[in-house]
């Protein structure tokens, strides 16, 4: 290993030298860190440990849990409460916010998604947690679903841990993305992905095609031009990618471009969309604007979006930015010539 290589902790130590911070952020994500790490832990054990399988219950989604959803939930509410910084937290698995018993300097809020792509892990594919944070706001002297309905450009930091090959975790607090390797050695992350940007263009596009039937007519005009290939109006082959994680799609458009599509559809329109807003497109929207890319329902940024509720769906379409605009601009026309 190389050793001019930094940790995580003095990453962030070096960024609060910088900004004349007081530390209490760097503890916050120093809890942040020992959470991934005990989920990166039961998440590797897999069924030596007996953690496969399903959980015999469901989350305020109607989603069926994984026993590794109910345990890294509980491991992200324990840890996370631990240190004092956050006044409350929401989880994606829980109906209600948690207020923080003790934490009456808590500064922050903490949204987060304990353990997504679930539906990967009896089948030992990439999963991953993903994690916003928000200020709580000023005069609010309850924690209430309201102290959380905060639009995504709000965020103070936001990143997620893919649990791979090997263990990373991406951080974004407002000024470029980096990412973090875990050196199971040492126990430390360290930084191997300085300034992680995304491409402007790609040849690379991620979407359920088993819901193609579903699809409005911008999207499917976009999947038809792209699986077109070379002799269509794009004059370029593409590849298509679906891995079932957000996380996992995300990363690969980090490392090397592309677009990822949950768009809304005939059948999720009513809910508003498939993703959710606070703890899946807000996070991962800022993630990838901070690399250079773009983040959009289709007609809206999604950073701009007002959250009506704590548990909101939204479409989302995000990646290289010369693809999420084609995207847009074809809901644009679309929207235009229907009206």
């Amino acid at each position: 290993m190389p050793y001019n290589r930094i940790t995580l902790t003095h990453f962030l130590l070096q960024d609060q030298r910088r900004l004349g911070g007081t530390g209490s952020f760097t503890g916050l994500v120093t809890d942040l860190i020992f959470a991934c790490k005990m989920i990166s832990r039961e998440v590797n054990r897999g069924a030596l440990a007996g953690n496969l399988g399903v959980a015999g219950s469901e989350n305020i989604q109607g989603e069926e849990q994984k026993k590794l959803d109910v345990l890294s939930n509980e491991i992200f509410m324990h840890m996370n409460a631990l240190g004092g910084a956050y006044a409350g937290m929401a989880s994606e698995e829980m109906e209600h916010v948690s207020a923080i018993h003790g934490a009456g300097d808590g500064k922050y809020l903490l949204l987060f998604d304990p353990l997504d792509g679930s539906s990967n892990i009896d089948v030992n594919i990439s999963v991953g947690t993903i994690f916003s944070i928000l200020r709580l706001p000023e005069g609010a002297s309850t924690i209430a679903e309201a102290a959380f309905l905060q639009k995504g450009v709000k965020q103070v930091a936001a990143g997620y841990a893919l649990y791979g090959s090997s263990t990373m975790m991406v951080l974004t607090t407002g000024n470029g993305v980096n990412g973090f390797t875990l050196d199971q050695s040492i126990g430390m992350f360290m930084l191997t992905h300085p300034n992680m940007t995304i491409p402007a263009d790609t040849q690379e596009f991620a979407i359920n095609a088993s819901r193609a039937r579903f699809w409005e007519p911008p999207v499917k005009r976009y999947v038809d031009e792209c699986l077109a290939g070379k002799e269509g109006p794009r004059g370029k082959d593409f590849n298509m990618r679906w891995v079932a994680s957000m996380v996992a799609e995300v990363h690969r458009i980090l490392c090397r471009g592309g677009v990822f599509m949950y768009p809304m559809d005939a059948e999720n329109q009513a809910k508003g969309g498939k993703l959710r807003l606070m703890y899946e497109a807000n996070p991962m929207a800022f993630i990838v604007e901070q690399a250079g890319g773009a983040a959009s329902t289709g007609r809206q940024r999604i950073l701009d979006i007002e959250p009506a509720k704590l548990h909101q769906r939204v479409p989302v379409i995000l990646g290289s930015r010369n693809e999420v605009t084609r995207l847009v601009g074809y809901h644009s026309e679309h929207d235009s010539r229907r009206n």
